[in-house]
């Protein structure tokens, strides 16, 4: 399997910068089987998902928050930096990813400061090849409440706004932890929870904080040379139980994104309900939870890419993208869905 088998062009002008005045004002592109080894591709809007799910359904949503990860300071030497929080290791530790013209050594500090002129100083501590470990002198996510800022992906070209603080975010949030948003999730407001309720479908939760890693171009060509992040997760026996209860009455397990598959499958393959997962799923993965996947449309030679490409077939996800490009659906974070369920003799 070559990266290369993972690229697409895609318009600049198709990179949605914000949100659509309604979270369920999107597009939403589904794949569906068409006979043996062919699919049908429909033109839907976002609130059409109520009839794409049935009573017995379960579906699965990532109740990560996004935390205000992005940090900027000075090195000991006047030096400007940026830290952006990869993820969260301790009370006052985390691994963080840097951008300054020299990165600091480990043992020296680095000043934090805010708007106010508020400070706070970290101590580089490790690196681990990819990330560096920092230590704070308080509490991680306190401190980050008072001087950080929300961590758009960089492919959002405008600095965060109080409308990103409130739609970079799920409705589902509550355990914080996520340096980007669990994107198939914004799509949902509070009305078309109680709809879907309504039709006996229903809701369970997992936690899988989104690393920085997420947007980490994949630079091996031969993917099995690839490295994935870890990203932690974990899955209430409450959600282990609805599935168990949905598969034996045939109903199906819909994740809401990529996350969430990824935490269902990662306790799926390791029989842990919770820890750190780095489970990297590529065409000729054999999924055993997932039946069917709600997500956004992602960037070129990604994991995530890969991922649904596994999920539905390459040939596929191929034919989707090309499809939603040519129709200018909306991509990536702020943009539109795709829903897809798994199908047999999919393309490998």
């Amino acid at each position: 399997m070559q990266l290369s088998d993972f690229n697409y062009e895609l318009p600049t002008e198709l990179i949605a910068q914000h949100p659509l005045a309604n979270r369920t004002d999107s597009r939403l592109l589904e794949v569906k089987a068409d006979g043996v080894n062919h699919i049908q591709l429909v033109d839907r809007q976002f609130t059409d998902i109520l009839s794409l799910v049935k009573s017995g359904d379960l579906l699965v949503f990532n109740d990560t928050k996004v935390i205000p990860a992005r940090l900027h300071g000075k090195k000991e030497t006047g030096g400007n930096v940026e830290l952006l929080i990869e993820r969260i290791s301790g009370e006052k530790q985390a691994w963080v990813q840097i951008r300054a013209s020299k990165v600091p050594k480990t043992g020296t500090f680095v000043h934090i400061h805010n708007q106010t002129g508020e400070s706070f100083t970290v101590e580089m501590i490790g690196y681990d090849g990819r990330f560096y470990e920092v230590r704070f002198p308080e509490n991680v996510l306190s401190l980050l409440e008072r001087f950080g800022e929300l961590p758009l992906p960089p492919y959002i070209k405008h600095q965060p706004d109080g409308e990103d603080a409130q739609r970079y975010q799920t409705v589902v949030a509550k355990n914080p932890g996520a340096v980007a948003a669990p994107t198939a999730g914004l799509h949902f407001d509070e009305s078309i929870f109680q709809k879907i309720k309504d039709l006996g479908v229903n809701q369970a939760s997992v936690t899988l904080h989104v690393g920085v890693g997420t947007f980490t171009p994949v630079r091996e060509e031969d993917l099995s040379k690839h490295k994935m992040h870890y990203e932690w997760f974990s899955i209430p026996t409450e959600t282990l139980q609805a599935i168990e209860a949905t598969k034996k009455n045939g109903g199906r397990v819909i994740a809401v994104g990529t996350t969430s598959l990824r935490a269902l499958e990662s306790q799926a393959a390791t029989g842990q309900n919770n820890g750190a997962t780095n489970l990297f799923i590529t065409p000729g993965y054999q999924f055993k939870t997932v039946d069917c996947l709600l997500t956004n449309f992602h960037l070129p030679k990604s994991t995530l890419l890969m991922l649904v490409s596994a999920f539905a077939g390459m040939d596929h996800i191929r034919a989707a993208y090309q499809h939603a490009i040519h129709q200018k659906y909306r991509f990536f974070s702020y943009g539109d869905a795709m829903f897809l369920c798994r199908f047999e003799n999919t393309n490998p």
